[in-house]
């Protein structure tokens, strides 16, 4: 196997599925020659012709336009937004359209897009290019919400999402492009949307996250191990739909929980989380569920986002108040 960094990994799966099947279409602001701004879809242009990877203008609501039409015809559109701020260019096609397209139709059309993006602070981005927006996707039934954190799992998601015949919006943290490689098969292989991984086994506590955060868990879970304490780390990799069966089996095991996200405390999904354990596993709890999240305030400007951002040492924190509650 193929020592892979996340961006190559995606870029292995979008090769996968354009040779797999001719429906496959990428297209998006500068992904056809140039590859796209993290080089995503590098050499698919080459290989595969004009039409089926190509440029578009700098419209967003052009792209979310353009799939619906194609998906419409039979085609599998994988269609790039630059950066996942910009999305509210493209949200009425997004939930107004391909969202709705099953329900609309009565079963008899579907909308196979999968929207890929790259979102997430750590990396000195200008304004707008790192929000967190994923909770307003994960609010809108219709949608699947896809968010890889490590290499393997972003080409097995990615291959299933493109295959799905719904819609997927697929985030790209961009902390984790390039932040580490892992060992990735070179053949095709699927990993089932709405089904989360436990990335660490542990008994004391479940520390529950998605996206990069899931990398700060883990950090805290090993400086945890040194302190005697035995932690579960859960990686969501689908927040729409979620894994419940995972996380509640998860909790009922350590009787303690946490949920991280990068996204601010009223945004993402932390809530939602914490609401399914009080609803399903109260009585398995031996301390309140707590959330390490970003404050509530507007993204910072590069200078300040990592005093922003949540981190390891956050997340040590928070969970030694459930461990010592």
């Amino acid at each position: 196997m193929a020592q892979l960094t996340m961006i190559q990994a995606i870029t292995d799966a979008l090769k996968t599925e354009m040779k797999n099947d001719e429906n496959v279409l990428v297209f998006g602001e500068d992904v056809g020659n140039n590859g796209g701004v993290f080089r995503a879809t590098e050499g698919l242009q080459k290989e595969f012709g004009e039409d089926r990877v190509f440029d578009t203008p700098l419209a967003e609501s052009g792209i979310g336009g353009l799939a619906i039409g194609l998906a419409l015809q039979g085609y599998r559109p994988v269609p790039e937004i630059q950066f996942f701020g910009f999305v509210f260019e493209v949200m009425d096609s997004i939930s107004g359209q391909m969202a709705r397209m099953r329900y609309r139709s009565g079963g008899s059309l579907t909308s196979p897009v999968t929207i890929r993006s790259p979102f997430g602070g750590g990396v000195h981005t200008p304004e707008m290019h790192a929000d967190s927006l994923e909770g307003l996707m994960a609010a809108q039934p219709g949608l699947k919400v896809v968010i890889p954190s490590t290499p393997y799992d972003a080409k097995g998601l990615l291959i299933s999402s493109i295959r799905d015949n719904d819609p997927v919006i697929f985030l790209e943290h961009m902390k984790l492009y390039r932040s580490f490689r892992q060992e990735v098969p070179e053949e095709e292989y699927t990993i089932p949307l709405g089904k989360a991984d436990v990335k660490r086994e542990g008994k004391d506590l479940t520390i529950i996250a998605y996206g990069a955060m899931v990398q700060e868990s883990i950090k805290a879970a090993e400086q945890l191990e040194k302190e005697n304490y035995s932690v579960e780390v859960v990686d969501l990799r689908t927040i729409q739909p979620l894994d419940i069966e995972t996380i509640i089996a998860s909790v009922e095991k350590t009787g303690r929980a946490i949920v991280v996200q990068e996204a601010q405390k009223q945004a993402g999904i932390a809530a939602s989380v914490v609401a399914e354990i009080t609803d399903r596993a109260i009585l398995s709890l031996e301390a309140p569920v707590l959330r390490v999240t970003a404050p509530d305030s507007i993204f910072p400007f590069s200078q300040a986002e990592e005093v922003w951002l949540p981190n390891s040492k956050d997340i040590l924190e928070t969970a030694k108040k459930v461990l010592t509650f």
